[in-house]
């Protein structure tokens, strides 16, 4: 009877002491990652700032079929939540409670156990690196006292164990950004009245390689002269293309912007003034990036080819870039509307 005391005195003694030391022992712990990512930052923030988005690169929902996600009234940027249920991954929800655009983001997440809830803080960091952006994910907290007491029997830390987790994510957030960046539609939308109109206009030549470069520099010379001279914009920038050579690799384009009427302009100005004629045009539309004009000009092609239409050698064709990189940073935005001057229909024609 003595000795069954003894035992229970040992093991209270035994609880009492792993009590302690687990209670007095460090359960702050910091988990960060970094990784370069070909995007500009703009994109990066906007995709990690929205939390409709997380289902597509978080590792955790990778890894099991029975999470159940809700999100809040809000899902972006200050006050944007979303809360998770699952079996085998756990409950839990998730906070941003600041949202420094593109630049860094703050987040509460909040684990529910049966033991209780823990929530520690969650931080990105967004910064460029020429035309990539180098993105820091970082988790800062410290365990509770059952959560200290369940890794003992671990071999790895907390900290250990999500390192490979936050690594996975910025992998799969880097392969989704490049997926929707690569994105892209062509639709030919078919015969449409062009208006046309007075232009201000400025005409360069280089090799083909060079015209997307050379095109957006020369809008901005453009730009600059008419905001200079208070001559007002009509519409979206557009390029003419008076000559496009494929064996030689060369092409004559301009630059242009409509305005309400004609400017007269100084001979010393490399800015010049011309008119474009109400005419009748084959219309297609690409929504991507420029790297897919050259498909989309092909898709416009064989357009008229297969419906017995004709380009009017005569007229330039020409390019409007509704959506650019000064409107939307993620080329998967940008809409570019191309016009293909038609000849004439004649009654003729017709017969």
């Amino acid at each position: 009877m003595k000795i069954f005391k003894y035992l229970l005195f040992l093991i209270l003694i035994f609880i009492i002491g792993a009590s302690i030391y687990i209670a007095t022992k460090d359960g702050k712990f910091q988990v960060e990652q970094k990784l370069m990512i070909e995007a500009p930052k703009e994109v990066v923030f906007n995709e990690v700032n929205d939390f409709t988005t997380w289902k597509n690169w978080e590792p955790w929902s990778q890894e099991t079929n029975d999470m159940i996600i809700n999100y809040g009234e809000k899902t972006k940027g200050e006050g944007a939540s979303y809360s998770w249920q699952s079996e085998e991954m756990g409950d839990g929800k998730m906070l941003t409670t600041k949202a420094n655009p593109h630049n860094s983001l703050e987040q509460n997440i909040t684990f529910i156990t049966p033991f209780g809830e823990s929530s520690s803080n969650v931080y990105w960091e967004f910064e460029t690196q020429g035309d990539s952006t180098l993105v820091t994910w970082g988790m800062i907290g410290e365990q509770s006292f059952m959560e200290k007491v369940a890794f003992i029997f671990q071999d790895e830390s907390l900290a250990e164990m999500m390192q490979p987790k936050f690594a996975q994510g910025l992998k799969n957030l880097q392969e989704e950004i490049a997926v929707k960046m690569n994105s892209y539609s062509i639709n030919v939308d078919g015969i449409t009245q062009h208006g046309g109109g007075y232009y201000m206009y400025i005409t360069t030549a280089s090799k083909i390689n060079q015209v997307t470069e050379r095109m957006e520099k020369m809008i901005s010379e453009v730009t600059n002269f008419m905001s200079s001279n208070n001559i007002e914009q009509l519409g979206k920038p557009f390029v003419l293309y008076n000559e496009w050579n494929e064996d030689q690799g060369t092409a004559i384009y301009s630059a242009a912007y409509f305005t309400p009427s004609e400017v007269i302009t100084t001979a010393e100005s490399s800015i010049l003034n011309g008119f474009m004629p109400n005419q009748r045009t084959l219309k297609t539309t690409l929504k991507g990036d420029y790297e897919n004009l050259k498909e989309a000009w092909d898709s416009a092609y064989a357009y008229l080819q297969n419906n017995g239409l004709r380009a009017d050698e005569d007229a330039k064709a020409f390019e409007v870039y509704l959506i650019g990189p000064n409107d939307n940073a993620n080329p998967a935005e940008w809409i570019t509307n191309i016009y293909i001057p038609l000849e004439q229909v004649t009654a003729d024609s017709n017969d």
